[in-house]
């Protein structure tokens, strides 16, 4: 990977400093956070600033606002009062922020501002260009520490970049790229990648670029059923995209003996936590039957594969890990890889709530808080938040 500016090695003393956080965290109906990982995440980058004697300014998305248009069920207000919780001191929350002004002129070093949510602004998510620029006049250093958003092309992520005096990457979007450059670009092998879900269309195109680079692809959940589909086995009335089965086929014939899918499985006649769970061979599985996780063939297959790996990549439960009755296979894998001796990388919503269900978090050797953008870095794809930073130059 081509090396880019870390704040790190940025002088930061007195400067003005436009942070791009994530801190797009799930809430209830009444607005109140229901899980503050992401801006946990983004305090030793906000921290670090402000101890060098920064004047901070961070923004984020949250939701799925319409632009110009402010609406207090995205507000980040919830997020500022977290950040002064976090912090010990206060997060003013600033609303028209764009074009400056007193709040610009008055944030002295040392000091922080959180601006209100950047999808507010009409032209965000289009990378409008004059509005990159005016973020851009704000600060002497922009700083990245979004690896969430970098898959994609908006004005704070990747336009204020071009025209910021100083761009660099933060603590955690570095980690993650560092982190996630092990794990493929010259991983210790063998490599072995897990992934989980509902759909292979949804993924598709990152199976068949992993299959291609690792040494065994392991798929799981409504993907599974797919596979087992191609394979000639039975699914009963399983979630499956009967359409994409020749995918999985063709997949299958390109790299023998790299795909391996389940040889038993759990099945119920409903999809609930209350469901009676049934174990079956795939020969045994009929009709009326739901495949809600793997059997413990599968898992100890599974498990036997982790243990001897050099590098594990997961996205992905392996079963309906929510339901306890159906969780067995994914907590046996959460365990193998947390037992092996590989470097692991995990990411994704579902694959961070199994890794905190399991209680194994503390031997993951990286969990990334993305879900897209760790895809299709997965993928291989040109992530555009990182481009730009590559092409600001390295110190």
């Amino acid at each position: 990977m081509t090396s880019f500016k870390r704040m790190a090695e940025c002088g930061l003393a007195g400067k003005r400093v436009f942070i791009r956080a994530d801190l797009n965290v799930p809430q209830d109906d009444a607005g109140a956070i229901t899980d503050d990982t992401r801006i946990r995440a983004s305090i030793p980058c906000i921290r670090a600033a402000l101890d060098q004697g920064a004047a901070v300014m961070v923004t984020s998305h949250l939701g799925r606002p319409s632009e110009g248009r402010f609406s207090a069920a995205d507000s980040l207000a919830p997020i500022a009062k977290r950040l002064s919780e976090l912090l010990g001191r206060e997060v003013p929350l600033i609303r028209d922020w764009v074009d400056g002004g007193d709040w610009h002129a008055s944030l002295k070093p040392g000091k922080i501002v959180l601006l209100e949510n950047c999808r507010f602004n009409v032209g965000e998510k289009k990378n409008d260009e004059t509005l990159a620029r005016k973020m851009a006049r704000l600060c002497d250093v922009y700083v990245n520490d979004a690896f969430a958003t970098a898959h994609r092309a908006e004005a704070t992520t990747q336009g204020i970049a071009r025209f910021a005096p100083i761009a660099c990457a933060g603590p955690l979007l570095a980690a993650e790229l560092d982190a996630l450059g092990r794990a493929l670009a010259s991983p210790k092998r063998p490599l072995v990648a897990i992934v989980g879900g509902a759909k292979v269309s949804t993924k598709l195109t990152v199976l068949k670029a992993l299959a291609a680079k690792v040494d065994a692809l392991v798929v799981g959940g409504g993907i599974a059923n797919t596979f087992i589909l191609a394979a000639g086995g039975q699914i009963g009335k399983s979630l499956a995209e009967a359409d994409l089965v020749g995918e999985a086929k063709s997949i299958l014939a390109a790299f023998p003996g790299k795909v391996p899918v389940p040889v038993d499985v759990v099945v119920a006649r409903e999809f609930a936590a209350t469901a009676t769970p049934s174990m079956k061979s795939l020969d045994a599985v009929d009709a009326g039957d739901m495949i809600l996780d793997i059997g413990p063939r599968s898992a100890e297959a599974l498990r036997s594969l982790v243990a001897g790996a050099g590098t594990v990549v997961w996205n992905g439960p392996v079963g309906v890990f929510e339901f306890d009755a159906f969780a067995g296979g994914t907590k046996a894998l959460a365990h193998a890889i947390a037992g092996s001796k590989a470097f692991s990388i995990a990411g994704g919503g579902d694959t961070i709530a199994a890794i905190n269900k399991f209680g194994v978090a503390d031997r993951i050797g990286y969990i990334s808080t993305a879900g897209g953008a760790f895809l299709e870095f997965l993928e291989g794809k040109t992530l555009p938040a990182v481009a730009v930073l590559e092409q600001r130059g390295s110190p």
